[in-house]
C-alpha cells in the first residue's frame, strides 16, 4: 500500500520520473553501506530483537510519512524517511531471514521457500489494490501511511510472539575477516554467485515497476485505482505460480528453469513497454511476476541449502543487497533513463538487457546450465 502511495504522491507533486527513481536510491544506499555490519549482527546477536527493532523503526517512518503527506511537507523530508527505512531494512532482512530459516527443518526448505514467496506475494496483491482504492476514496495518500504503520505494529506483535529455539551466538569481535565471511562464502560458491548475479542484473535492467505511475497517468491514461491493479498484477502472477510450485513435483532441472524464467521475464517486459492497452499491460505484468516467482524460489532454496547456520545472517545480508540493488537501483536506473529518453525506451531497452544478461551468465558460469534438482543436495 505504501509503495503505491509514495509513487503516486511524488509523481503528483513533482511530475518527474527521476523523482520516482530516487525513491529506490534513497533506500538502497544505506542498505549497501550497512550490509557487512547488518550481517555480522544477525549472526552474533539475538535475531528476534534485531528484527523487532527494525520493524518498529519502519512503523515510525510510516507515521512520519503520514504527517508529511497531511501537511504537504517538503519533498526532501519524504526522502529522509526513505533513508531511515533503508537503514531499518538493512538490519531487518538478514536478521529475519536467518531467524526464519533457523525455525524450518532442512528437508522442507524448497517447500518453505515457496510458502514464504506466496505469503509475500499475497500481501503484494492486496496492498497495491487497497492503496489505489484508498487514494481514490480519500483523495489523499495520508490514510495509506497510517494503515501501513498499523500493519507494521501488527507485524511487530506477531514476531514478538515467536519462541525460537535457544541459539548460542558466538561473541566474535568485529573484524574485517568476520565481516567479510559472508561475501567470501558467496564468492567461493560459484553457482550461488551466478544465481544472485543473474537476479541482480536482470531485475536491475528489466524492472518496470518504478515507472508504473508514469504508465498509468501518461501512457495508459488511467487513474489511481488502475495503478493499484497494475502494481498488484506482478504479485498476482507470482502468487498463482507459487501456488502451482507448492503442489507440483520439485523442479528437476533448476539451472535451465532459472535461465529460461529470467529470459521470459525480459520478453514480457518488452511487450509491456510497447503496450497501449490496459488488459495487455496487466497480462504482461502478471506473467513477469509468475516468471520471477520461479527464479526467486530456486535462488532462495539454493542459497539456504548451501549456507551453514553460523553464516546465514551474513550470507542473507549479501543476498539482500543483491535483491535490493536490483529492485531499488533498478528503479533509479529506470527513472533516470526515462527522464533522458522516455519511459517506453527505458522499459523496452531494459527487457532487451535482461535477455542479454541471461546469455552472458550462461556463458560465464556454464555449471548453472547443468544444475539439477535442488532437493538432491539435501
Amino acid at each position: 500500500m505504501q509503495t503505491v502511495a509514495i509513487g503516486w504522491e511524488l509523481y503528483e507533486r513533482t511530475n518527474s520520473p527521476l523523482a520516482l527513481g530516487a525513491v529506490g536510491l534513497a533506500q538502497v544506499i544505506p542498505m549497501i553501506l550497512l550490509t557487512l555490519i547488518a550481517g555480522h549482527i544477525a549472526d552474533k546477536y539475538n535475531r528476534q530483537r534485531t528484527t523487532l527493532l527494525a520493524i518498529f523503526i519502519l512503523a515510525v517512518c510510516s507515521l512520519a510519512l503520514g504527517a508529511i503527506s497531511y501537511t504537504k511537507g517538503a519533498i526532501f523530508l519524504v526522502y529522509t524517511c526513505l533513508i531511515f527505512m533503508g537503514v531499518a531494512r538493512a538490519f531487518l532482512k538478514p536478521a529475519s531471514d536467518a531467524l526464519m530459516w533457523q525455525l524450518i527443518p532442512t528437508n522442507v526448505f524448497a517447500n518453505a521457500a515457496t510458502w514464504v514467496s506466496s505469503s509475500f506475494q499475497l500481501a503484494s496483491v492486496i496492498g497495491p489494490a487497497l492503496g489505489g482504492f484508498a487514494i481514490a476514496l480519500f483523495k489523499s495518500a495520508t490514510p495509506v501511511y497510517i494503515v501501513a504503520a498499523i500493519a507494521c505494529l501488527l507485524c511487530f506483535a506477531s514476531v514478538a510472539a515467536i519462541k525460537p529455539q535457544k541459539t548460542d551466538f558466538a561473541k566474535e569481535p568485529i573484524s574485517i575477516k568476520s565481516l567479510a565471511a559472508g561475501a567470501e562464502f558467496v564468492w567461493n560458491n560459484q553457482i550461488i554467485l551466478a544465481a544472485i548475479n543473474l537476479d541482480l542484473f536482470a531485475v536491475l535492467l528489466g524492472g518496470a515497476v518504478a515507472l508504473l505511475p508514469v504508465y498509468a497517468k501518461d501512457i495508459l491514461q488511467v487513474g489511481p485505482v488502475e495503478l493499484g491493479y497494475l502494481q498488484a498484477a506482478p504479485s498476482i502472477g507470482a502468487l498463482i505460480m507459487a501456488a502451482l510450485l507448492v503442489y507440483l513435483p520439485p523442479i528437476r532441472k533448476a539451472g535451465p528453469a532459472l535461465l529460461w524464467s529470467v529470459a521470459g521475464f525480459g520478453v514480457v517486459t518488452i511487450i509491456f513497454g510497447l503496450s497501449r492497452w490496459v488488459w495487455l499491460s496487466l497480462l504482461m505484468l502478471a506473467l513477469s511476476g509468475a516468471l520471477d516467482s520461479i527464479s526467486v524460489v530456486i535462488r532462495h532454496t539454493l542459497v539456504q541449502i548451501k549456507t551453514p547456520d553460523h553464516l546465514r545472517g551474513r550470507v542473507a545480508a549479501i543476498n539482500s543487497v543483491f535483491i535490493s540493488a536490483s529492485n531499488e537501483l533498478g528503479g533509479f536506473e529506470s527513472g533516470a533513463v526515462a527522464a533522458l529518453f522516455g519511459p517506453v525506451f527505458s522499459v523496452v531497452s531494459g527487457g532487451i538487457g535482461t535477455i542479454l544478461v541471461v546469455v552472458v551468465t550462461a556463458m560465464i558460469w556454464p555449471e548453472i546450465r547443468k544444475l539439477g534438482a535442488l532437493h538432491e543436495d539435501l
